[in-house]
């Protein structure tokens, strides 16, 4: 229960943070949103070592910085995934992929569910694509170079979770730090190569920086999560964060929630209820 509560509040910050990090990146290219955002996120990080301690074993650095590249990886396929689109079809795709490595990892790991989790865990990967999709997911075809684009996408943000999981226990924030530090530096390096190309738009500073500390804590969580429950469940609650998403673009910009959201909003609250019983 402990764990599957930390995952919902990893969902959560996840959704927040993509909901505040789209915002930031409306007024100025996305790299100059992530140049705030990234530091942002490590200072976050660095203030929680003398309280959650962290340990660098050469275990701990290699899972990090693994963590770290593919974290860098995934931001640049996914914002190139959603800027071909259609959204609606390719975002669904990524986060269904997002949950599903992880949750082959920890089956192949040995983990266990009881039949509450066998109905459960489909329940809540169909939520991930109905909570996802915006209206009229059927219309509009993707070409098949988006196609690849969103299913690496997924594959890169699964790979970032499995490579968090499998950092030792004891070793603290240590794989985050680690992590964020190598992500910072590849998205800084992308920042210098392409410089003349990132437009003279400011990014929005505040809300930057709180897509950042967000995402720290969103990564904390599904640490402390995957370290106290199974990765298979904790992995699709996770991934259940574009619900977050799509209820602030409801409260803040006002934006329709559509019937199949709501659909997914229902079905992953009946899937983390037989998740919990399990």
């Amino acid at each position: 229960m402990i764990a599957l509560l930390l995952a919902l509040g990893s969902s959560l910050a996840y959704g927040c943070a993509d909901f505040l990090g789209g915002l930031g990146a409306r007024r100025a290219h996305v790299l100059r949103t992530v140049m705030i955002a990234a530091p942002a996120s490590l200072t976050v990080e660095l203030l929680l070592w003398p309280f959650l301690g962290a340990s660098f074993a050469p275990a701990t650095l290699a899972w990090g910085a693994a963590s770290g590249v593919a974290s860098a990886v995934a931001f640049a396929l996914l914002y190139r995934t959603l800027a071909i689109g259609p959204m609606n079809v390719l975002s669904p795709v990524t986060a269904l992929v997002s949950a599903m490595l992880p949750v082959g990892v920890g089956l192949t790991q040995g983990e266990r569910l009881g039949p509450a989790g066998l109905i459960g865990l489909p329940l809540a990967l169909a939520a991930v694509v109905l909570v996802s999709a915006g209206h009229g997911a059927g219309g509009a075809r993707p070409s098949r170079t988006a196609l690849l684009l969103a299913l690496g996408a997924g594959a890169a943000i699964a790979l970032q979770l499995v490579c968090l999981h499998q950092a030792p226990p004891d070793s603290g924030v240590g794989p985050l730090i680690t992590g964020r530090a190598v992500s910072s530096a590849v998205t800084l390096l992308a920042a210098g190569a392409m410089y003349r190309r990132l437009g003279p738009g400011r990014p929005a500073y505040a809300t930057a920086a709180g897509a950042g500390v967000l995402d720290s804590v969103a990564n904390l969580l599904f640490l402390l999560a995957a370290r106290s429950g199974d990765l298979a469940v904790v992995a699709v609650i996770t991934a259940l964060y574009p619900a977050g998403t799509v209820l602030l673009a409801r409260g803040v910009l006002a934006e329709r929630v559509h019937r199949g959201q709501l659909i997914g909003l229902g079905t992953a609250a009946v899937a983390v209820s037989l998740l919990a019983l399990a």
